[in-house]
């Protein structure tokens, strides 16, 4: 009559079962893996199952983590890919959703995508491919300030170890330099699936582009897979890049600091439009994202409905324009606010980024005080949770991390229909 509990995942892609069922049957035993104790088909789905003792899942934490904290996750990762790879076992790729934590912090894999199993060894040449997403993964959890560290894992992005033992060791020699650093508590990022989508095609990332500015950036791509996903994912690396190099030239004012975060999200418009022509596909994102310089201004640019919103004093205003048709509705006084929020036409975007050349951005120009903090989301927040209640959470908690947390949780009880990202950034 004991109580148990167990984590149910499942799949549906039919093309996969074949090999998830194989990695089921090889009953590999590693301290870093969660492999399941049951597989199962029931109408068109193929279910997993593991015994459950509480544990969370990395997916469910918000940016940044301490340095030492993802060196630990990398270490840990990398031998449990390593011993999979010698079990004949290579994965399709690795995300949030495939690190299960436990109440003491140790962490294993869980779920991953099986890209197939044999009954030799993954051969060498084969070994590196699922370090690329897992450096994605990790970059995306170091704060900004890690910048040391985040370029490491950008080299892992771009296929610097060939198998995980390199990683492996990459990451002992870099306890020593980068383990100890910790940083000021006062951002956070963070991303979510929702509850009824299978496709997460929202992206955010930040960057210190030099010792006076930071930049920070959401946006929620439209097209689908390879389409969506990847606007959204070129339009914050692109800004990013582009506005780290111009940082490197432009003059002190803010004039010219303004003219550069134009010029860089523009450089994205223009790239993901070039992508989307030369693949022939309608891809698209909206795009929302601050400079903040000198810890005083900030320039707030924004395409789309992703919005930016100030919280000084323990009040929320909305500093981006929507630009979208019910937006317009409203500003024409031919419907209210909350009328917008359910309007059936409330999908459709007047301007976004890609699906045009040198798109009409807006930038503002926001003055800062201490203590205020900006906050930028996609429309999986802000449509599913009302402003009063977004103003309630963040006076609730003052940590961004725990804020971003409970904001995504209102985002699922107010229906989770779409995906749902935002960083809270506040001004030290």
């Amino acid at each position: 009559m004991k109580d148990r509990r167990f984590l149910m995942s499942s799949r549906w892609d039919k093309s996969k079962f074949e090999a998830y069922r194989g990695f089921h049957d090889k009953k590999l035993d590693h301290p870093g893996l969660a492999p399941p104790v049951d597989v199962f088909e029931f109408e068109d789905q193929l279910f997993s199952v593991i015994p459950y003792n509480g544990e969370g899942l990395l997916v469910d934490e918000a940016a940044p983590l301490a340095n030492k904290r993802i060196l630990d996750v990398g270490q840990r990762i990398a031998g449990t890919l390593a011993f999979l790879h010698l079990n004949g076992v290579r994965l399709q790729w690795l995300n949030q959703a495939n690190v299960l934590i436990s109440a003491d912090n140790s962490v294993r894999l869980f779920d991953p995508e099986v890209e197939y199993v044999n009954g030799a060894p993954v051969p060498e040449i084969e070994r590196g491919h699922e370090l690329k997403t897992f450096g994605e993964l990790l970059r995306q959890y170091c704060d900004i300030e890690a910048e040391g560290l985040a370029q490491f894992m950008r080299t892992v992005e771009n296929g610097a170890y060939a198998n995980p033992a390199a990683f492996g060791r990459a990451v002992e020699q870099r306890f020593d330099a980068f383990g100890g650093l910790t940083y000021r508590p006062i951002i956070s990022g963070m991303t979510d699936v929702g509850l009824v989508r299978a496709l997460n095609e929202d992206n955010w990332g930040w960057r210190k582009l030099s010792n006076r500015a930071r930049l920070y950036v959401v946006a929620d791509g439209m097209g689908g897979h390879d389409a969506g996903e990847v606007a959204s994912a070129m339009a914050v690396a692109t800004w990013c890049q582009i506005a780290r190099e111009k940082e490197a030239t432009v003059g002190a004012g803010l004039d010219e600091a303004e003219e550069m975060v134009s010029e860089s999200f523009q450089a994205a418009n223009n790239a993901i439009k070039d992508e989307a022509e030369s693949k022939g596909t309608d891809m698209g994102t909206t795009l929302v994202g601050m400079l903040l310089l000198e810890d005083n201004t900030g320039f707030v640019a924004n395409v789309g409905d992703s919005r930016a919103y100030l919280f000084r004093e323990n009040a929320l205003h909305q500093v981006s324009k929507d630009h979208s048709l019910v937006a317009k509705m409203v500003e024409r006084g031919r419907i209210t606010e909350e009328e917008a929020r359910t309007h059936p036409h409330s999908n459709i975007l007047l301007r976004t980024v890609g699906t045009e050349r040198d798109v009409d951005v807006d930038v503002f120009r926001v003055d800062l005080k201490t203590g205020d903090k900006m906050m930028m989301c996609s429309d999986g927040l802000w449509g599913e949770v009302e402003d009063r209640d977004i103003e309630n959470i963040m006076q609730t908690y003052a940590d961004p991390r725990l804020a971003a947390r409970e904001l995504i949780r209102a985002a699922h009880h107010g229906g989770g229909k779409d995906n749902v990202t935002l960083m809270i950034v506040t001004v030290p």
